[in-house]
């Protein structure tokens, strides 16, 4: 896919275009703003003023999994290329739902989802991309193995994307119409980011692991604090921690809200680069470690080019447990028998989760393996169900014949197929009844309501892959892994030791299991189709959302004003709902299914206010409102649409007519998918407005006749007391957004600019 010829020459030209941007804004560099440089499109241009300046960049690589990818595609194939403009790989790893064990999971997937697979792959091989089938691993980890360079830039269909950091690739999620434009041959826009450096000092000792580094940030920047900015570790620790260590800590920043996370690159990195087969790669990595670090001067005086200084002193960290319901609410895990109490939460673990993107390295599974292997010895095996998801078929294999597995196993572990499956709520659970209040622990990530398993009263916690071994080894978060012993039998206990397992395998990964199809030469690409039934539940070919009309938007009415948290779990659920991920039509009957009125109690529905406040299904209410041609808008609170990049939370609002969301403020990625979809993303200028918002009220947009970067637009609204009330609001569009805007969307106007071509 990407020859090393290639990779040599951009090598070669990032040196110069790093002198160009630091000759152009007159300091030293820092390594976030090196990478920029290397992909500007027009480096002589680039201006680096943070969240001012935009900057038009050429990404290297698309990386797409299969439930956005789906959409994606079918956006792409909207603009009418013959290939993709750049290297693509689409993997298969989030349709797969954990139920028995890894081999029958995966044939019932196969079995299901049959018909998606075929057409990503009939895509791929039309479009010029990889495609990694089922099975073949969770598609962060396979980019890490196979595909991730320093200095890299990676567009991603995935949130979780800025994994690769853990390498030094600048690795961004985003909606699939971004995707589908950079794949078209548009540059990718970004709005010039903050930059928060992150200084790590001392190296990780006992049970504290890089899971506790990223979590224990999350307690201080929360989940608001990384939106629009990029995390930029720095500092002597960051050299003590693996190249996996690196990934996890970078794949969590995405519960930040940043941009992106990027290390440095080191040693660290380079031995696993080698240790994945790319020698030659390391080879070139080292020969320019001056652009794929930050200029010396940043480390001098680093409060001179980061917007925000984090200190983390890994010597002193202890191991800790975030949640429930929220990836900042951290405490260490010393604390959880006093917070089990405080708090009321379940003192037995209904199950215990050790894998995801985020931590199925084989440093990860070697570290739980240790635990499982130590209580095995004494006659201990787990008092709450145990699940282990590898990473990839790379890590299951060579952790089968290392015999990591066995040992898991032999506690009473099971393991799951090589996807994200319980992650991301692919998981059917059998041993809790609907609405039961339970706890479980995992290794993940995420841990909103109904996340993993569509139970909102399943508290979730995250830990580190070790510590959850220990914790299902306990049965119980009434305990301290540090210092609890757990009873083996009458009169009998034993205290758990501090794993310590190497990052890599002392004989080389082990081969076996699927891999890449690579792309088909070019010459027999234009001989495949792509088919696409009619009568088809999972997938529909897109038409084009209409473009706006050159009016207001007046007298809308309001379809539901959340209160809280309002993820994009919220507004376009996963679980069940992942089947219809390449059905517009299907999948919008979930929009708003998890959104929390501010309005009473109602979660996922609203008063119909064309039918007299009759209380329905949010999603039934605005087809019914797109029947009778009316719009309708969102109010929204803070960081409105924050966590999943997928594009559906945006897609189904548009396709069942909203007009604009109108919020305290926006998660990056949902305001810029908002925005592809045609849609107004709108900030309260004053955020106390929120509150003047009734039910029942019609709402106008005014001014958009004169929408342009930096103008403030006004919001009417007419209560049903005949008093009205207006406010300002802001937006972020810049003019080619404005375009898109005016297009009816990002791809309409990628159409439009087309047709205008000789």
């Amino acid at each position: 896919m990407l020859s090393i010829e290639r990779l040599k020459t951009f090598y070669e030209e990032m040196g110069p275009r790093v002198r160009i941007a630091r000759e152009r804004v007159g300091r030293p560099l820092t390594l976030v703003e090196k990478i920029l440089a290397a992909h500007a499109v027009d480096p002589s241009s680039v201006t680096l003023e943070r969240w001012k300046s935009y900057l038009s960049l050429r990404p290297d690589w698309v990386a797409m999994q299969d439930a956005t990818a789906q959409m994606a595609i079918l956006q792409f194939m909207l603009a009418g290329r013959d290939t993709a403009a750049l290297p693509v790989t689409v993997h298969c790893d989030h349709l797969i739902q954990a139920r028995v064990g890894a081999a029958e999971d995966l044939r019932s997937a196969l079995s299901a989802h049959g018909e998606v697979y075929d057409f990503l792959r009939c895509a791929a091989e039309r479009y010029g991309m990889g495609f990694w089938p089922p099975g073949a691993g969770i598609i962060h980890q396979v980019i890490l193995e196979h595909y991730a360079w320093p200095g890299g830039m990676l567009l991603g269909t995935d949130s979780h994307t800025p994994n690769a950091g853990g390498l030094g690739m600048l690795a961004i999620g985003v909606g699939g119409a971004d995707a589908a434009d950079v794949m078209a041959g548009l540059p990718w826009e970004l709005q010039c980011p903050k930059l928060v450096g992150v200084r790590l000092t001392g190296k990780l000792r006992g049970w504290a692991s890089p899971k506790d580094v990223i979590l224990r940030l999350c307690s201080i920047l929360t989940t608001k604090g990384g939106t629009n900015r990029i995390i930029e570790y720095f500092g002597s620790g960051c050299a003590s921690i693996s190249a996996t260590g690196k990934a996890t800590i970078a794949n969590m920043g995405a519960e930040l809200g940043a941009t992106t996370s990027i290390f440095p690159f080191d040693d660290q990195i380079a031995v696993y680069l080698c240790a994945t087969g790319r020698q030659a790669v390391a080879d070139l990595a080292v020969a320019h470690r001056e652009e794929l670090t930050a200029d010396a001067k940043v480390a001098e005086d680093p409060k001179s080019y980061y917007d925000e200084i984090v200190e983390i002193d890994l010597s002193a960290l202890e191991p800790q447990v975030a949640g429930p319901h929220t990836p900042d609410l951290v405490r260490p895990v010393s604390q959880m028998p006093a917070a089990v109490s405080k708090e009321g939460y379940p003192e037995r673990l209904s199950a215990a989760l050790v894998g995801s993107c985020t931590n199925s390295s084989y440093e990860d599974i070697g570290r739980a393996a240790l635990v499982a292997s130590e209580a095995a010895r004494v006659g201990l095996k787990v008092r709450s169900p145990f699940f282990i998801t590898p990473g990839s078929s790379q890590i299951y294999e060579t952790v089968k014949r290392d015999g990591q597995l066995a040992a898991l196993e032999a506690i009473g572990g099971v393991v799951l197929a090589n996807a994200c499956g319980p992650c991301i709520g692919q998981w059917k659970r059998e041993d809790i009844e609907p609405g039961q209040t339970n706890a479980i622990i995992t290794s993940f990530n995420r841990n909103f309501p109904r996340r993993n398993d569509g139970n909102a009263q399943t508290l979730a916690f995250i830990a580190s892959p070790e510590i959850v071994t220990a914790y299902a080894l306990a049965g119980t978060l009434r305990f301290d892994p540090s210092n609890d012993p757990i009873q083996v039998g009458e009169g009998k206990a034993v205290r758990l030791k501090a794993p310590v397992a190497p990052a890599l395998p002392e004989k080389g990964f082990a081969t076996g299991g699927p891999g890449c199809i690579e792309p088909l030469p070019v010459e027999r690409r234009r001989a495949v189709r792509v088919v696409i039934s009619p009568a088809s539940e999972r997938l529909q070919k897109l038409e084009p959302f209409p473009p706006w009309d050159g009016k207001d938007f007046t007298d809308l009415l309001l379809l539901t004003k959340v209160r809280g948290k309002c993820t994009t779990d919220h507004i376009s659920p996963a679980g069940p709902w992942l089947r219809y991920r390449g059905h517009l039509d299907r999948i919008s009957d979930n929009m708003f299914l998890g959104a929390s009125s501010a309005f009473g109690d109602r979660v996922g529905e609203g008063k119909n206010w064309l039918k007299g406040g009759e209380v329905g299904k949010l999603a039934a209410i605005a087809r019914h409102y797109k029947e009778r041609g009316v719009g309708w808008v969102v109010v929204g609170d803070e960081n409105y649409g924050e966590g999943s990049s997928r594009e559906h939370a945006a897609m189904s609002p548009r396709y069942l007519g909203c007009k604009a969301v109108i919020a305290r403020s926006f998660a990056r990625i949902h305001e810029t998918n908002l925005k592809k979809q045609g849609i107004l993303p709108l900030y309260f200028v004053d955020p106390a407005d929120y509150e003047r918002v009734r039910e029942d009220d019609r709402v106008s947009v005014i001014g958009l006749n004169r929408l342009a970067p930096g103008q403030t637009l006004e919001v009417e609204l007419k209560h049903s007391d005949g008093s009205e009330e207006r406010f300002v609001v802001r937006h972020s569009f810049n003019a080619q957004q404005i375009e898109w805007f005016r297009a009816g969307s990002a791809l309409n106007a990628v159409r439009e600019a087309a047709k205008a071509q000789p």
